[in-house]
Formats: C-alpha cells, structure tokens, sequence
C-alpha cells in the first residue's frame, strides 16, 4: 500500500472541508457543473466515476463468469439483505428518530417527508460506487458485476411496490429515464470499454500490459474519488452551512442502517461459510444506495424543495465516506472473518 492510499482518511477530510469552503464561496461555478446533467445523473459525476470504476473492470474475464455461480451463499445473502431487510430497517429507524426522537427539533411540516426520502434512499441499492469499493476490498470482481446486474434487474421490478408499500401510495413514479441512463452509463458504457482494453492489452497471451495499466490507473482511480467527494459537498455546500443541524439529525439513521446492514450482510457470509472476497463487496452492496435514482424519485414524488429531496442528498453526502469505513473496517477484520470453522472449511475444500 502507497503512502497516499495509507492516508486515505486524511484526504477524504480535506476534500469534504475544502468540497464545503468551496461550494459556499463559489456557489455559482457548482451551480454550473451540478446543472450539467441528463435525467438527473450528473455528467461530471459520472466521468470521474468512470475513472473510478475501469479498474475494477478491468480485471474482469467474462469467460470466468460461469463460475460465480460458486458464489451462491454470497448471493443470497446480497439479495436478503439488500430487499428483504433493508428498505423496511430504514423504515423503523426513519420512525424512531425522525418521526419520535428528533420530532422536536425538525419542521413539523416536514417530517412525514424526511421519512419518506429517507425510505427512498434505501430501497435502491447501489449501482456504479460498488465497483469502486469492492476494489478496495480487494473484492471478487465477477461476483460484483454479477450482483450489481442481478439488483438492476430486481430494482426494475422491485422497487416502486416496495416504495409504495412503505409509504402507503397507491402509485410510485419511478424515474424511468435516471434507471435507463444510469446503468448504461455506469455499467453497459464501461464494461464495454473495459473489456476491448483489456483483449488489446492480453492479445499476446500474457497479462504483463495489463497489470502494468492497473498499476498506473489505481492512483488515478484514488484521485478521482476525491474529486468526485469534492464535486459532491460543493453542490450542497451553501445548504450545509445554512442548516447543518437538519442534515446532522437526517444523517443519524442513515449512518446507523448502514453499519446495521453491511455488518449483517458480513456476518450472515461468515456464518455461511462464503470467502472473504465475496463479503466483502456483499456487505457493501448490501449497504450502499443508488443516490441518483434515490434524488430523481423524491425529486418527482415531493418536489424538489421537500425534505424526501433533502434526506436524499444526505444519503449522497455521506456515501463515500461512510463506505470508505465499511471498507476500512472489511480489510482489517479479514483473519478474524477467516478464522470462522465455516470458512477454514470452505477454504480448504476450493484449495487444489
């Protein structure tokens, strides 16, 4: 490990307090660059999570993904988690802090929304960022891209009964065009340029030029996510500073439903017996929200003013660096998470 990537957590510090500074003092340049955007999916956003995401592409042989069906415990957990527990836990802790403890102190006209934003954001799962954490979890990289295609194909079907259901309407507009243009722009798009690099770069039968292109593009891929943490608290760097008590409060379940998830999604792959490889993104994708599908839906149900919109872009705001810790706390725990009879058993019968 680089001395830049030992010192992670120090730079997404200073990217969210210089994101902040910035979007205050120039409003209007953010202004700019957030209005850049199709179906609410923000271009700028997007480049740079392309940066973030090739990599992880990269390393991805489609003829080995016949073998992921190895991977069945991980699945299954990942679809547990991610559709049977996760947008109904977000319900309970949406109603217990901002419906009853934190009532007092939020817009009584608002708290119905906040709610319902905060529903929203949980029962999309996230589409592009997993690639990125699972990359530095050293994750599965064909057990990921399986995932995340198997929860696009569920969320198409899924998710606007399950939103309905939650906040009692009888119809949910699901944002149609931001679902479309997401995963053609953070799957299809860069799995089809991922995958020409990489039969150019091992059509001499070796990995050697690929291995040396993932080596240059990994501190790329670093940077970007820091830009892109910047690009983020800048867009909503003047509504921080106006109310830094709402979104503190709106953050509290947030943060709490996704070391509740992504700590279940780890354990219920330890208990099973699954490689750490696969937990790891498992617990991931099992905590991480589709933000721009997430923003577009409260945007179009509630308008763009409502507290749904603002609880929403909470779950924007604290997405990298909260998942940066899920990634931190995975890494470290890697012995303890081998050391389970299940998966020394596993372990032993895959060995040749």
């Amino acid at each position: 490990m680089s001395t830049f990537e030992r010192y992670l957590t120090v730079w997404v510090f200073l990217c969210i307090v210089v994101g902040i500074a910035l979007g205050h003092m120039m409003p209007g340049v953010f202004h700019v660059i957030g209005d850049a955007e199709v179906a609410k999916v923000n271009i700028p956003v997007a480049a740079l999570i392309w940066l973030m995401v090739i990599p992880m592409l990269l390393k991805i042989d489609f003829g080995s993904l016949a073998k992921v069906g190895s991977y069945w415990r991980g699945i299954g957990v990942t679809l547990f988690v991610n559709w049977a527990v996760k947008p109904f836990s977000m319900a309970l802790l949406g109603w217990l802090f901002v419906g009853w403890l934190f009532r007092p102190l939020l817009p009584a006209d608002q708290i119905d929304s906040y709610i319902a934003g905060l529903i929203i954001l949980a029962a999309a799962p996230c589409t592009a960022m997993v690639f990125v954490w699972s990359n530095l979890t050293r994750g599965e990289p064909h057990f990921t891209l399986s995932q995340v295609a198997l929860n696009d194909a569920i969320m198409i079907v899924a998710f606007a009964p399950i939103v309905g259901l939650l906040l009692g309407l009888s119809a949910i507009t699901v944002p149609w065009a931001t679902l479309t243009i997401s995963v053609v722009l953070y799957i299809l798009i860069p799995v089809a340029i991922a995958q020409g690099v990489r039969r150019l770069l091992t059509a001499d039968g070796t990995t050697r030029s690929l291995d040396a292109l993932l080596a240059r593009l990994q501190p790329l891929s670093l940077v970007a996510l820091l830009a892109t943490l910047i690009l983020l608290f800048g867009f909503q760097g003047e509504q921080i500073i106006a109310q830094p008590t709402i979104i503190g409060l709106l953050a509290v379940p947030i943060l709490i439903q996704v070391y509740f998830n992504s700590g279940l999604a780890y354990l219920l792959n330890r208990m099973s017996g699954e490689q750490h490889c696969v937990a790891g993104p498992s617990a991931l994708i099992g905590a991480s929200n589709f933000f721009e599908l997430a923003v577009a839906a409260a945007i179009s149900l509630f308008g763009f003013q409502s507290g749904a919109a603002l609880a929403t872009v909470v779950g924007v705001l604290i997405e990298v660096p909260v998942m940066l810790s899920v990634v931190w706390i995975v890494n470290r725990s890697k012995g303890w998470y081998e050391s389970a009879p299940a998966v020394s058993k596993n372990i032993a019968t895959e060995r040749p």
